[in-house]
């Protein structure tokens, strides 16, 4: 029998529609009733293919006993955390300050005016391993709830006092003084052998790695730009990158890169594009192209909407087994590829007999380091056996923000390989967004089955904008910069915070107990620091001064609430290298405003493009199209052949 959910479109929603459990959407006829019925609240808190989601789901959502307890005494709300990343974020710096840690799903337990009095994230069914049951917990908080709910209200009233109580800016760190202090932690915590930062897990967090490659640019810093190749190539030879399919995983279990948590989401993949994209233009390695036009390809098969529009996440998951479609046996890969090419293939992608992840092999390259053996041959007759095996569950939403980190992705992969598709893909999802997930100037978050969401977030906006001008730098129309423009406006009227910063939701918002003020650059660089990338890359871009002081005002505040640790705002201090060491300034200058003017391939990857007519400062040299270049504090003469 289906519970509410079922009319649902989210992935994740859906997946639940069928527990025994009565979930509710968050609506408020969830709050009502609890209030009605004199019940506390459960919110659970998770996406379609998160691992730990489906153990706790498998284990207490299906099972009737766990049911029967919370239909009783609970009315329970289930969220995706992709579609209301207001919520999530919320009810995670809940969770944080409960417990130190945070994770999916997330167990909140709540009033039904949704003050939390208790957290954490997956229970098993029963205690185990030091962890309570979940089954034990919810009759805890039943008889607690009956019996001593005061001593429940105070810590709900405790904790959101807590979490309301923003941290105050301080003024007396300098974002020089930031930018050294964060590449001093990288350097303390950079794994030499490995790669990547600290111990296992590692995530790839490819915007410290884009950080670390332009202060190594702008320093010459060998060592910056060591810790940052060193794990790109590390990534790139281990399990975390899918030899078979192409693309990256979550993130790896262990130090050296072997093993992943196998879901894929398009965030992790849009990031890591840019990253090698911008590792091959720094360096000219073949490795880093051929990674990030792998890892395009992957996206453009398998996760990739008719309509352009990119999917939000693969499962990890399948047959009930994490990793089960991505690991092979060595009777396998002798079956597919036969005896002779079997071996080679084993030998150099280090697959045994006895297996290098429980029993079975995760393809890599990490002992042999051998990326230029050709297996093209073999690795497709791979890819079509695993393709049989089983399907995997895709979450099909399609996500303005992830979408438009890829649209970015995409366009910048297109000026390190002068490859048409990848424009063409960048310039397709823009279109998809601007259809379905854009109305008004107003944007929305996600959509899926015809249907999108009603709420737009300051992320949405921040990445969007970040997306159209990355169009513009890869093809020089000036729409694209004009849209960007208009957004950067509706954002700041929308979200900003005359404190300083940007809101998460609308400044207006109170349907939360608080409005989340997100700085820190976790897996995705927040919307903070992405809108003050914004504004340097708009004032460098349009010489508009209005741009110029937003940036420094928002930096003055990132700057104020990330001295404690600045490794973690990465983005922001990327920003802040490139407000004060702008990339080559190129101004085009042509005829006439209709002038078709070609992007010079020769281009940088990263560059100041802009079109003008002439006139003024700008004149043609020669009556033809005119090149005026600027590197630092130097300008060159002014040239009708453009060369870097």
């Amino acid at each position: 029998m289906s519970n509410k959910l079922i009319h649902e479109t989210s992935p994740y929603l859906l997946q639940h529609a069928e527990n025994p459990v009565d979930w509710y959407p968050w609506c408020e006829a969830a709050f009502e009733k609890a209030k009605a019925e004199d019940k506390p609240i459960f919110l659970s808190i998770g996406y379609s293919t998160c691992h730990w989601c489906h153990v706790m789901a498998h284990e207490s959502f299906e099972n009737a006993d766990t049911a029967s307890i919370l239909n009783e005494n609970f009315i329970s709300i289930k969220v995706d955390r992709e579609e209301r990343p207001d919520i999530d974020s919320v009810y995670m710096a809940v969770c944080q300050a409960f417990t130190g840690s945070g994770g999916w799903p997330t167990s909140i337990f709540m009033t039904w005016d949704k003050k939390p009095f208790f957290a954490g994230t997956y229970y098993p069914i029963r205690s185990r391993y030091g962890m309570p049951g979940f089954s034990d917990l919810i009759e805890w908080i039943t008889n607690k709830w009956m019996h001593d709910r005061e001593t429940l209200l105070q810590s709900a009233d405790e904790i959101v006092e807590h979490l309301k109580n923003e941290k105050l800016p301080r003024s007396k760190a300098t974002q020089d003084d930031l930018t050294e202090k964060a590449v001093q932690i990288f350097r303390q915590t950079f794994d030499r052998v490995h790669g990547g930062f600290g111990g296992a897990p590692k995530f790839p967090t490819p915007h410290n790695l884009l950080f670390l490659m332009m202060y190594a640019k702008l320093n010459r810093d060998f060592d910056s730009m060591k810790m940052a190749e060193v794990t790109l190539t590390q990534m790139r030879l281990g399990g975390i990158f899918d030899h078979i399919g192409g693309g990256f995983s979550r993130y790896s279990t262990d130090k050296y890169y072997l093993a992943p948590h196998f879901e894929k989401m398009l965030y992790d993949n849009a990031l890591l594009i840019i990253a090698y994209s911008a590792a091959y233009s720094m360096t000219g390695s073949a490795l880093y192209l051929e990674t990030a036009e792998k890892t395009a390809e992957y996206v453009l098969r398998e996760m990739t909407s008719d309509g352009g529009g990119f999917y939000s996440a693969q499962d990890a998951d399948s047959e009930g087994v994490e990793g089960k479609f991505y690991t092979f046996t060595l009777r396998e890969i002798i079956d597919v590829l036969g005896e002779d090419r079997g071996k080679r293939f084993a030998e150099t992608f280090d697959v045994t007999e006895q297996g290098n992840f429980e029993g079975v092999n995760i393809p890599n390259l990490l002992k042999s380091r051998d990326v230029s053996a050709d297996f093209t041959e073999e690795l497709q007759k791979l890819y079509e056996y695993r393709k049989n095996r089983a399907r995997l569950h895709l979450d099909d939403k399609i996500l303005t923000a992830w979408n438009s980190m890829m649209s970015s992705a995409m366009a910048m992969l297109y000026r390190a390989s002068h490859n048409e598709r990848f424009l063409e893909s960048a310039k397709r999802v823009q279109l998809f967004i601007e259809k379905n997930l854009c109305e008004s100037g107003r944007l929305f978050t996600s959509y899926r089955d015809g249907k999108r969401s009603e709420n737009g977030f300051l992320d949405d906006y921040a990445y969007y904008i970040v997306s159209l001008i990355e169009l513009y730098n890869s093809t020089l129309d000036y729409s694209y910069l004009e849209k960007a423009k208009q957004l950067c406006e509706e954002a700041v009227k929308r979200f900003a915070d005359s404190k300083g910063g940007f809101f998460l939701s609308d400044t207006d918002s109170d349907e939360l107990f608080m409005n989340p003020k997100e700085t820190y650059d976790g897996a995705i660089p927040s919307g903070n620091s992405v809108m003050a990338y914004n504004f340097v890359r708009l004032y460098q871009l349009t010489g508009d001064e209005a741009y110029r002081s937003r940036a420094e005002e928002l930096m003055n505040y990132l700057a104020s609430i990330s001295e404690d640790y600045p490794a973690g705002h990465s983005m922001f201090l990327l920003a802040k290298l490139m407000y004060d060491a702008p990339p080559t300034s190129i101004k085009i200058v042509t005829k006439t405003v209709d002038s078709t003017t070609e992007l010079p391939c020769e281009l940088s990857f990263l560059a100041n493009v802009s079109v003008v007519t002439e006139g003024g400062e700008y004149k043609l040299l020669n009556g033809e199209t005119t090149y005026y270049v600027c590197r630092g504090n130097t300008c060159l003469p002014p040239t009708n052949k453009f060369e870097l």
